[in-house]
C-alpha cells in the first residue's frame, strides 16, 4: 500500500448545501488530515470549501489554498500557504500543478470545469495523477454514464493512443473508498 504523504487537490463547491453532501465531504477531509496529507484547495471560507479546510486542519493536515484576488475577502484564515492569482484559469493550473492527486466532491459548474480539465490533461498524458470522484448520494451517476458512453462511442481516445476510462478516473462510493484508492495509486 502507498503510504507517502500527498498533496491532494480537492475540487468542490463553495455553496452551503444539504447535510447529505457535507457529511461525506467532512469525513473525507478528516481522513486526509489524519493521514498526514496536505489539502490543496480553492482557499475559500464558504460552503464545502470552508468545511473541508477546517476538518483537514483539525485532523492534522496541512492546507495550501489557491484563490483569485477578487475573492480575497472570502479567504480561509489558517492555511499554511495561500496563493492569490488573477484569473480562475491561472488558479486551476496552480491547483493541478501543486497536486499529487485530485479528488472531486459535489459541486457546480466550476467543479465540473476543474474535473474536466484534469481529465482532459490526463487523457493526453500531461500527468498521471489519480483522479477520484466521490460519488456522494449518486450525485455523479449522470457524469459516469456520459463518460462511459463517450468511451463506448470512441470519444475518449487521444490523438496519440487509445484510452480506457478506468485508467483516467475512479468513482468512489465512500470517503474511505476514495482515500484507499489514493493511498494505493498515489504518485
Amino acid at each position: 500500500m502507498y503510504n507517502a504523504r500527498m498533496n491532494v487537490c480537492v475540487f468542490c463547491s463553495a455553496s452551503d448545501v444539504a447535510e447529505k453532501y457535507t457529511r461525506p465531504a467532512a469525513e473525507f477531509a478528516a481522513l486526509l488530515g489524519k493521514g498526514g496529507h496536505t489539502l490543496v484547495w480553492g482557499g475559500n471560507n464558504r460552503g464545502i470549501m470552508n468545511l473541508i479546510a477546517q476538518k483537514a486542519k483539525d485532523a492534522g493536515g496541512k492546507l495550501i489554498g489557491v484563490n483569485v484576488r477578487r475573492f480575497k475577502h472570502w479567504v480561509f484564515d489558517g492555511a499554511d500557504e495561500m496563493h492569490f492569482l488573477e484569473t480562475l484559469a491561472e488558479r486551476k493550473a496552480v491547483l493541478i500543478e501543486k497536486a499529487d492527486a485530485v479528488v472531486v466532491l459535489v459541486g457546480g459548474i466550476g467543479t465540473l470545469d476543474e474535473a474536466s480539465e484534469v481529465l482532459e490533461l490526463k487523457k493526453h498524458g500531461a500527468h498521471i495523477k489519480p483522479l477520484v470522484i466521490l460519488n456522494t448520494d449518486n450525485f455523479y451517476d449522470g457524469l459516469k454514464r456520459q463518460l462511459e458512453r463517450m468511451e463506448s462511442d470512441g470519444f475518449l481516445n487521444s490523438v496519440e493512443h487509445d484510452v480506457h476510462l478506468s485508467e483516467l478516473i475512479y468513482f468512489a462510493e465512500s470517503p474511505e473508498d476514495a482515500m484507499a484508492y489514493l493511498e494505493k495509486h498515489g504518485n
